[in-house]
């Protein structure tokens, strides 16, 4: 029997399907707030949605708890905001989220580097230029997600996608880096960044895709993640 309820102040809502015998997987996933030029953001509505909706999955006794968490555009402020979802919920997977507007479908980003250098200034006017996030960290961090495995899964459902380099040097790549740099210190914890592109539900393919079909590629990630995690942690726990 599942449950919705509201995280604590703007933390976002949890949906809940445990089942009593069944082993719960906690997912957090956050999107950001608009911005300049940005009225509505995709990656809000989409982990949102993903929350109230929940995420159904085919393997056998596992349930899927996800939380949102909706971010400020903020060098600053971004990643406290993400850590203190992360410190209550305690999550097995955690999957952060953004927008590229150029896209013209879901961008799986491979790494996150070492390097803030924005060519605009953030939620809080600050416009960090050729500065390293953390200068005792190292360079870079590949994300953590099955990327082959989603990318196969999306194929399957026919959503537009592609694998990236990167998240760039704004906001996006900043929490992407420093959330993997956190993963890396826990156990048993798998964590990467998407990239949604605009909503387009007018059916043009150039740019955008249906807000629908953004649901549905996170959903597709949170599912992929889970086996890939569920199948991992076995594997460990054979090997031990």
């Amino acid at each position: 029997l599942g449950a919705c309820y509201m995280g604590r102040g703007d933390r976002g809502v949890r949906c809940s399907a445990t089942v009593v015998g069944m082993e719960q997987l906690d997912v957090v996933m956050s999107g950001f707030d608009s911005y300049q030029g940005i009225d509505v953001n995709p990656s809000r509505l989409v982990v949102e949605q993903l929350a109230q909706q929940g995420v159904p999955t085919a393997l056998d006794g596992v349930s899927i708890r996800v939380t949102s968490a909706i971010l400020p555009m903020s060098f600053s402020n971004a990643w406290t905001t993400l850590l203190a979802t992360l410190d209550e919920v305690h999550p097995q997977i955690v999957i952060a989220t953004g927008l590229k507007r150029r896209c013209h479908g879901i961008a799986l980003e491979r790494c996150a580097t070492n390097l803030m250098d924005a060519d605009k200034p953030d939620a809080d006017n600050v416009q960090p230029r050729r500065e390293p996030i953390d200068p005792a960290a190292p360079a870079a961090y590949w994300t953590q997600l099955p990327l082959r495995g989603i990318l196969n899964a999306f194929a399957s459902r026919e959503i537009p996608a592609t694998l990236s380099s990167d998240a760039g040097t704004y906001v996006c790549n900043s929490l992407f880096y420093r959330l993997l740099n956190w993963s890396n210190g826990q156990q048993n914890v798998l964590a990467g960044f998407l990239s949604f592109p605009k909503v387009n539900d007018a059916g043009d393919w150039h740019i955008g895709i249906p807000l629908s079909q953004m649901v549905e590629a996170a959903q597709t990630v949170v599912e992929s993640a889970a086996g890939y995690y569920v199948h991992t942690t076995a594997n460990a726990l054979e090997a031990a």
